[in-house]
């Protein structure tokens, strides 16, 4: 068999895929390996440049295959999808993992740490929880609703409503099906705050946690997501590139020498995202009515355009401030007046 210098991985969970190509770029091996033979493959194969596309399982692998002195690099999948031949196999997507990572122009995505992958796991079960206890809470507000009792929104609102409830206001078969919702919700909620202790402790003992911290509409939770999200700042050029990348820039659809700018769309980090327009949010609301200099471009932008627009623009804003910290050091300071 020729020299493998190239090899493109397709990942599974029992069947993986494998296509290497020798120096000329003429492919000299296919084939079909099960979990367990994975290792053991490559660690017969001499050094060489292994792609992959970046997926749940992609950091674990390239971490033993780069234990294993072969040099890895991960892709996103939408940037590998172009350089599928044709159809939807296994063998064409190997075949085009192999052809992708060997573009000059590819961008790759840095591989995780353990330590990495772990402050990631809390950041997104945290996520998680919340989600889940907004979706219980909704839900006993909405049956609540049902029986006539109605309440305001939030989960401090309906659990008064429910802690203020008659014993006879509602069905024994109600009570009992929404006092799980209230259970739940409860458990929920402990869980939640254990998460949330458990971020604190970190952004007390991290020193680039507490410089996010001076960004304003940066909190505790928002500097957790950047550090466990972004290991590297420096991966991205420029602040620009950051913040298209969490997705605060408009899509493009340019053709003819004119440019057309829609809406920002759901490509990129979307938990980033939320936390950055949340953020961009509050400080909408008090900044505008200050006589400082980014009070007066928010005016300026709230005068002629529309508020959520402002806000966008505003997270864009401070995401690239934030790229800035994380890249290069320092904390925010603010305008003068």
């Amino acid at each position: 068999m020729d020299e493998i210098i190239t090899i493109g991985l397709d990942l599974a969970k029992t069947v993986f895929q494998v296509h290497g190509v020798d120096a000329p770029g003429a492919a000299v091996l296919r084939r079909r390996l099960r979990r367990s033979e994975v290792l053991k493959f490559f660690a017969r194969l001499e050094p060489c440049l292994v792609g992959m596309e970046a997926c749940g399982s992609a950091h674990y692998w390239a971490r033993e295959l780069m234990a294993l002195g072969h040099a890895v690099k991960l892709m996103p999948p939408a940037y590998v999808k172009p350089y599928v031949k044709r159809g939807k196999s296994d063998v064409a997507d190997a075949a085009a993992i192999c052809e992708a990572v060997t573009r000059p122009s590819m961008r790759f995505v840095p591989v995780k740490s353990t330590q990495a992958q772990a402050m990631r796991s809390l950041d997104k079960v945290r996520t998680t929880l919340v989600g889940q206890h907004t979706q219980t809470t909704n839900t006993l507000r909405s049956l609540l609703a049902e029986f006539g009792v109605i309440a305001p929104q939030g989960a401090a609102a309906v659990r008064k409503a429910w802690a203020g409830l008659a014993e006879d206001a509602l069905p024994a078969a109600a009570r009992l099906a929404l006092g799980e919702l209230v259970s739940a919700a409860a458990g929920l909620a402990e869980q939640i705050k254990r998460l949330e202790t458990e971020i604190l402790a970190h952004n007390r003992t991290s020193e680039l946690s507490r410089r996010l911290a001076t960004v304003p509409g940066v909190g505790p939770i928002t500097a957790f997501a950047l550090i466990a999200n972004v290991p590297d700042a420096t991966a991205f050029r420029s602040g620009r590139h950051f913040a298209a990348w969490i997705g605060l820039t408009p899509r493009q659809h340019s053709s003819g020498g004119q440019e057309r700018l829609g809406h920002i769309s759901k490509m990129g980090n979307q938990d980033l995202r939320r936390l950055f327009v949340l953020g961009a949010t509050s400080i909408l609301r008090r900044a505008a009515k200050h006589q400082t200099p980014q009070g007066q471009w928010l005016r300026t932008l709230l005068a002629r355009k529309p508020a959520r627009l402002v806000t966008v623009a505003l997270a864009n804003k401070l995401a690239r401030i934030v790229w800035a910290l994380m890249a290069r050091g320092g904390v925010y300071r603010a305008a003068a007046a």
